[in-house]
Order: C-alpha cells, then sequence, then structure tokens
C-alpha cells in the first residue's frame, strides 16, 4: 500500500468525530473555533534528502517545505517545532552551528519562531517539523468548480535537476550545478501569498510529491478532472537551456516533486484579480489548464496531442 491508501483504510476513521483533522485528507489540522493551522512533516535520510554532507542546507530545505503547507493554505506560519534524530556523527558542534545559524537565518526570512522540539539518538538522520499558524480560514482541497482555471506559481523542474545533480546522474558545468542544487535544497517559496490567496483561489495544495500527482489530491474526492497543456507549464531560462543543449523532453522534468510552489484553481472571473496581484507582488502566477466536468478523463496536452498519463506520476511512499 502507498501512504494514501493506509491513511484511508486504517486511521481516517479514527478522525471521523474531530472536524479539525478534515478527514486527514489535506495537508493541515485546522481547528476554526480558535482560528489554529498546524501542519507535520519528517524528513529521513535517504530518502527526503541523500546524505548529511550539507546541514545547513538540509535544514533550510525541511523548513520551508513543512511550512508550504501552511502558506500554501492562505496561512502566515508563526511557530514551529523541530524534532530531531541522529548521532555523533550528524551532530557534531560543527554541524550543530550550521543548523543553528540556518535556522535563525530561516526565521528571519520568513517571521518563524522556534518554539520547541526533542532530540533522540538514530543511525540516520530524522526530523520533524510542526508548523503553527492562526487563520479563521483556509483554502481547502476538493473546492474546485467546473470551469475553474488552474494555476502554478514560480517554476516546475528545477529542483528535480538539481537532486539529479546531487547523486551524480548528469553531468553539467559547475556553475549550473550550483544553481539547480540550491533550488533543490533552497525551494523559492512563493511566501507573500499567503495573505492573499484567499481572494481568488477556490482549492490549493503545495507542490511536494509532483505536479499531477498533487492535482489528483487536490480534486481527489469531486466527480471532476482537468485538462492541462503542458507547453504552458513554467520552467526557468536554465532549465530550458539545459533542456535544449542536451535534448532532453521537457515533460520529464514536470512530475518529480520538491517544488513547493502552490498549485490552485480559482474561477474564470478571477483571472483580472490574479493578473493585478501578479504585477503587484512581482510574484510569477501561470494558468496552465482547467477543470472538466467528469472525473473520467484526465487531459495532459503537448501541442493539442494528449499523453499517456502514466508518465506523469508523481512520487509516493510505498511500504
Amino acid at each position: 500500500m502507498d501512504e494514501f491508501e493506509i491513511i484511508k483504510k486504517y486511521f481516517q476513521k479514527i478522525s471521523k468525530n474531530n472536524p479539525a483533522a478534515l478527514q486527514l485528507n489535506d495537508d493541515v489540522f485546522f481547528d476554526r473555533k480558535n482560528n489554529l493551522v498546524v501542519s507535520v512533516d519528517t524528513y529521513n535520510e535517504g530518502i527526503h534528502f541523500p546524505n548529511f554532507k550539507f546541514p545547513n542546507l538540509i535544514i533550510k530545505k525541511i523548513i520551508r517545505s513543512s511550512i508550504s503547507d501552511l502558506i500554501s493554505k492562505g496561512v502566515q506560519p508563526k511557530y514551529y517545532f523541530i524534532s530531531g534524530s541522529g548521532n555523533k556523527n550528524h551532530f557534531t558542534k560543527k554541524n550543530l552551528k550550521k543548523i543553528s545559524k540556518s535556522l535563525i537565518s530561516e526565521q528571519k526570512k520568513y517571521k518563524i519562531k522556534l518554539s520547541g522540539g526533542d532530540t533522540t539518538f538514530s543511525k540516520k538522520a530524522s526530523f520533524c517539523i510542526i508548523s503553527i499558524g492562526f487563520a479563521d480560514k483556509i483554502i481547502p482541497r476538493n473546492k474546485a468548480q467546473f470551469d475553474d482555471d488552474i494555476y502554478v506559481t514560480g517554476n516546475i523542474g528545477d529542483s528535480y535537476l538539481g537532486m539529479l545533480a546531487i547523486k551524480k546522474k548528469i553531468k553539467i558545468n559547475k556553475n549550473l550545478k550550483k544553481y539547480f542544487v540550491n533550488k533543490y535544497y533552497c525551494p523559492n517559496l512563493p511566501f507573500y501569498i499567503c495573505n492573499h490567496l484567499n481572494k481568488f483561489a477556490s482549492t490549493s495544495i503545495d507542490i511536494s510529491d509532483g505536479l499531477f500527482s498533487d492535482l489528483d489530491k487536490l480534486i481527489n474526492e469531486q466527480n471532476l478532472s482537468y485538462e492541462v497543456d503542458l507547453n504552458k507549464i513554467p520552467i526557468s531560462q536554465k532549465l530550458k537551456n539545459y533542456i535544449y543543449k542536451f535534448k532532453r523532453n521537457k515533460k520529464n522534468f514536470l512530475s518529480n516533486g520538491d517544488d513547493y510552489q502552490i498549485l490552485f484553481t480559482a474561477p474564470v472571473t478571477k483571472r483580472s484579480l490574479i493578473h493585478s496581484f501578479r504585477k503587484k507582488m512581482n510574484q510569477k502566477i501561470t494558468r496552465i489548464g482547467k477543470i472538466l466536468k467528469t472525473s473520467k478523463k484526465k487531459l495532459i496536452k503537448i501541442n493539442n496531442k494528449p499523453q499517456n498519463l502514466n508518465d506523469f506520476k508523481g512520487y509516493s511512499h510505498k511500504f
């Protein structure tokens, strides 16, 4: 089973008397009465990051990917708790100074505060992050409307190329490697959108497991589907140059996750509002498709030609 099957079969029913748990079908806990929003994420060495050579960068990655859950719900993160597991090779004085320096940097950048945590011994490094924010409403999953536009912030694919470079599966020059590796460890979160997203989004999610996997999760309980034009999915100029130079296929870089951009839908009537926000905040937002009426007609197109959906499966934890 994958992680979602396990949740649905064994744990969803346990939370049925707790509406704030959102049936365990969203990325956050939302207690409307107390305006409390919480997300929990775990990151393991060898799964979520390849090794512990760069603890300063790993900490930045896990902090950003954790608060991304709240940002995608239209909530500004305020507090975080971090539990770390490792051994004397992970938690050397040198590494702990790097970790501390990165936490200070992330706190200043995203206006968040360290509020507690735990430390334990383990053979491999592992971290659990709890992020907390406060809001009287969130943008939930499964609230897309027929004919909604589908949007994505920022660019897709840089992080995946960075991971390939880290694992030495591709050869690129030093400057390009530095750029893509940095995108893997330090995703450029659309932070300031969180205070405006609820003005136009019907439903939203952050892209962690892959654009199309997360789009499926976004509408998973609705009798709806989607049509997406791959030509419209935004990628950076550096990724375009790489694809052109090495004769790669763009579609191979779009479904691998770790982008931590926001994927959302919005009514057609909100196009001008989104355009104004995009210009005012200098935030890249791209319309890539639309929501369809039937759940039996998922379409991914290149130059108006339907593609094989199996080519766009993202990451899923298998047990």
